[in-house]
């Protein structure tokens, strides 16, 4: 059986050749999983002591690969066949001294394993695939080579993330995309007119003008746009939708400089045309949960800074939210007053006189957080990002929003192992600033240059000094 490859399929492997590391966005049926059983073949085949690692989702998913991996060798012509030295469930070894081990993934998988060249398939359906990564990457760290590849499957995970990175540089993968328009299968790819002849003497004919529509058809919209569109949207229990989440990822800023040892980031000064809102959030500082804080200016609803530790004590977080709100122009600082909160508090007021701190309606200072009003506070989150209210810069505030989801009980929380501390930060000072544009007598708008007043009087006269004693000059010319 000929192996003629589609152009898309001739790129990846292209990149596999030519880049040490991979990731593969995929779309479902493009054949990139015997793609990289056909690859991993050839490599044990052809080349001398060569070791294959292939972690699949499960044990039957591991099983499937390898089987697929032995037809092939089964149906190669007997001069391309290297003897078989050992071959079971999970490995094939040949004369070569080169052998394939395919897995199923778990959080020991690979440690025990040496491997030049790493398979990772379906690693956005893999659970603690992060976990599995740190495990499996030593055994390539000394010149191997790791191709990543899975059809999408919501965003804040490993594979997303990873994904993302290689497209900003941020890491040493190459991303590779490929798309279902370019399956002549799926759509008329010029110069495949032979190909779709044969297609169309089957029985029954195929049309290939209709599979889109038949297909797009028999699915929900979302399932289409992650199977075969390749977007990567939120699961369905993400609390904000999905293609705001991509937005929020296409506008992030990696602009910015660090405070306190890179626990503050902070993209725009203080500007003394603006004021500014903070919003806090308070841990203990042991290392569980963070404290966060969120500075927003009020004008254009830019988040310049935030600060994010789970490490600073109490007294030390009050001293920078001091030292910051004084810094923006003594910022109003709205603080969450729940349990430790109050703490928080207490130091700003008592030890570092800082007064432009937050009362609600009955004169507290602080906020008082419940179950009734944290929905309310959260709702205010959801529709200023949604209604581009506020603009976000932070990768790290995007993390908690990408994995803030509605649970099985109906609440709004942080998936397991994240954190929604910037989040909670974040909708503090968005509530604040709501309130700030309802009560404020200008109106809310987007950043504009600052215009100044004329230095001189409309006459166009103005003085100067000279060794003569004071002089007149016409300076017309300056406010012309």
């Amino acid at each position: 059986m000929p192996f003629n490859l589609y152009p898309f399929q001739k790129r990846i492997l292209e990149n596999l050749e030519a880049n040490r590391f991979n990731i593969l966005r995929k779309f479902r049926q493009a054949g990139c999983t015997t793609i990289s059983a056909a690859y991993s073949l050839w490599l044990v085949t052809f080349q001398q002591h060569k070791s294959v690692v292939i972690l699949s989702v499960g044990d039957t998913e591991s099983t499937e690969v390898l089987d697929r991996i032995k037809i092939m060798y089964d149906e190669l012509p007997s001069f391309l066949k290297p003897t078989i030295v050992e071959s079971n469930k999970h490995t094939l070894k040949l004369s070569t001294h080169s052998i394939i081990k395919s897995r199923p993934s778990g959080k020991q998988s690979g440690r025990s394993l040496a491997g030049s060249f790493l398979v990772i398939d379906e690693a956005a359906f893999i659970e603690n695939i992060d976990t599995i990564w740190a495990a499996v990457y030593p055994i390539i760290s000394t010149g191997g080579r790791a191709f990543v590849l899975s059809t999408v499957n919501g965003v804040g995970n490993w594979y997303y993330e990873t994904y993302n990175d290689a497209l900003q540089k941020r890491n040493s993968f190459t991303a590779i995309d490929i798309s279902w328009k370019e399956h002549p299968e799926y759509n008329r790819v010029p110069n495949y007119d032979h190909m779709y002849k044969e297609m169309e003497e089957r029985e029954p004919p195929l049309n290939i003008d209709d599979w889109e529509k038949v297909t797009r058809s028999n699915m929900p919209l979302k399932k289409w746009l992650q199977e075969y569109e390749c977007e990567f949207l939120g699961t369905g229990d993400t609390f904000i939708e999905g293609s705001i989440l991509t937005h929020l990822r296409d506008n992030i800023s990696d602009e910015y400089f660090t405070k306190y040892n890179n626990r503050m980031r902070i993209w725009k000064d203080p500007d003394p045309s603006y004021e500014y809102i903070i919003g806090v959030d308070t841990a203990l500082g042991r290392e569980l949960d963070y404290s966060a804080f969120q500075i927003i200016n009020v004008y254009n609803g830019e988040v310049v800074a935030e600060f994010y530790s789970n490490k600073t004590p109490i007294n030390d977080f009050s001293k920078m939210i001091a030292s910051e709100g004084t810094n923006y122009n003594t910022a109003l600082i709205l603080v969450e007053r729940n349990t430790i909160g109050n703490n928080v508090i207490d130091w700003l007021y008592n030890q570092y006189e800082y007064e432009n701190v937050w009362h609600d309606e009955k004169g507290n200072p602080g906020f008082q957080v419940t179950l009734r009003n944290r929905d309310q506070l959260l709702a205010e989150l959801e529709e200023a990002i949604r209604t581009n209210v506020i603009k976000i810069n932070s990768a790290r505030t995007l993390k908690e929003l990408n994995a803030f989801v509605m649970t099985e009980t109906g609440k709004v929380a942080a998936e397991k192992n994240s954190n929604d501390d910037l989040i909670m930060s974040l909708a503090l000072a968005i509530h604040g600033l709501n309130i700030y544009i309802e009560r404020a007598h200008v109106g809310f708008q987007r950043e504009k240059p600052y215009k100044q007043e004329p230095l001189f009087p409309s006459s166009g006269k103005g003085k100067f000094r000279t060794m003569n004693g004071m002089t007149e000059e016409d300076i017309k010319w300056l406010i012309s």
